[in-house]
């Protein structure tokens, strides 16, 4: 009876591995990046006790980022801590062409402060350190960013994310205005056109 009762929760946990598949395969397309990990003390009545705080990135390269902080008292705990919290703040940017951004843009945290430019085909993630590791991750093939305040990764990561927050797509700017995308689109190209004849 024993066993048969054994074979059947065997069965059941068969049957939970099972149900569970499709939602591993479903996150298996978001990537995962470790920015910063740093050892932090903390002094208490028999003296310092040690443990890693870890800083993640993560997206799924279409659009979607998010970033997360763990702490823990071995490394691999805080990393897993990290990455569940930065998985449940993603964001969605909208992409130009699934490749740039739509507009520059300037992002500001604390003392961290950051400038991105939208880039024609062909430049690369011109960008270094977190700045580029949130770019990757979010789906960014063509774009010059610059970093002009603290190195902190956590103040860069978080002006970086606050810039993205505000890119639009000219979709939603003519929603927001009550136009049409090609007006908006229009009004773009005859503003590069006078900037070109002006340069000129």
């Amino acid at each position: 009876m024993a066993r048969g009762e054994q074979q059947r929760g065997g069965g059941e946990r068969r049957d939970r591995r099972d149900r569970n598949k499709p939602e591993e395969r479903a996150e298996s397309d978001i990537v995962e990046k470790l920015v910063h990990i740093n050892r932090v003390a903390a002094t208490v009545k028999g003296g310092r006790r040690f443990s890693f705080a870890a800083l993640m990135v993560v997206g799924d390269q279409k659009g979607r980022v998010g970033f997360g902080h763990g702490k823990a008292r071995e490394v691999p705990e805080a990393i897993r801590k990290a990455t569940e919290e930065a998985k449940k703040t993603m964001i969605r940017v909208p992409l130009r062409e699934a490749r740039t951004l739509h507009h520059d843009g300037h992002g500001r945290w604390g003392a961290g402060k950051i400038m991105m430019r939208a880039a024609p085909a062909g430049t690369g993630v011109i960008a270094g350190g977190p700045m580029r590791a949130i770019l990757e991750t979010l789906g960014v093939q063509d774009v010059v960013a610059k970093s002009v305040g603290s190195s902190n990764p956590y103040n860069m990561i978080r002006a970086t994310i606050e810039a993205l927050k505000v890119q639009a797509s000219p979709r939603q700017v003519a929603a927001k205005r009550g136009k049409k995308v090609s007006d908006i689109i229009e009004r773009r190209t005859d503003l590069a056109a006078a900037d070109d004849t002006a340069e000129a």
